[in-house]
């Protein structure tokens, strides 16, 4: 799953997560520093940069991206993880990871969540936990990577969450079990 900053994908993973017992989020590791409130292996696995390049050059990672200033991926290990406990994996990831994990992940089925840019905006302002400044610049981001819908299987846009999390709840339930969903990277 990807889309800009604020158009809720955290939101609608947990709308549609307690449907599918078999389905679970793969915890992505960042260098960005902890916000209050946030675990380390829950929310993310929060790795200093040196520690997060040691591990791109040691391939283990599926994906990683830079993103406003940080560096965003998901440990192979995460996947492996998840998979050995017999669920399925879920990626809340940027779009550019997004895309590296449909090239190299065959079946791997890619949403888009969008909403309008306004209400990203505000969703991000509301959010209050970044600096003017970097809301600008994820804005800004987030106007580039509207351009790229078409790069993803489906697009769900998160107008209304109710009818946006039905939306997402029928892609899961078309895609969950079929042989495509535990694809090894």
């Amino acid at each position: 799953m990807t889309g800009p900053s604020g158009a809720g994908k955290g939101t609608l993973i947990e709308l549609v997560l307690p449907r599918f017992p078999e389905l679970a989020p793969a915890v992505s590791a960042t260098t960005r520093e902890q916000r209050p409130g946030e675990e380390d292996g829950v929310h993310y696995w929060f790795l200093d940069r040196d520690e997060f390049d040691r591990r791109v050059d040691a391939g283990e990672f599926l994906e990683y991206v830079d993103f406003v200033g940080n560096r965003y991926g998901t440990l192979r290990s995460e996947i492996d993880r998840l998979r050995e406990s017999g669920k399925a994996p879920l990626l809340e990831l940027e779009t550019e990871g997004a895309k590296r994990v449909k090239r190299r992940v065959e079946g791997a089925v890619t949403v888009f969540v969008t909403a309008p840019v306004d209400e990203l905006e505000r969703r991000l302002r509301d959010r209050a936990t970044e600096s003017s400044g970097v809301i600008d610049d994820r804005l800004s981001v987030a106007r580039k990577q509207l351009d790229e819908v078409t790069d993803f299987d489906y697009v769900v846009e998160n107008d209304d969450r109710t009818r946006a999390a039905e939306a997402l709840a029928a892609i899961v339930a078309e895609h969950l079990g079929s042989p495509a969903t535990m694809a090894r990277p």
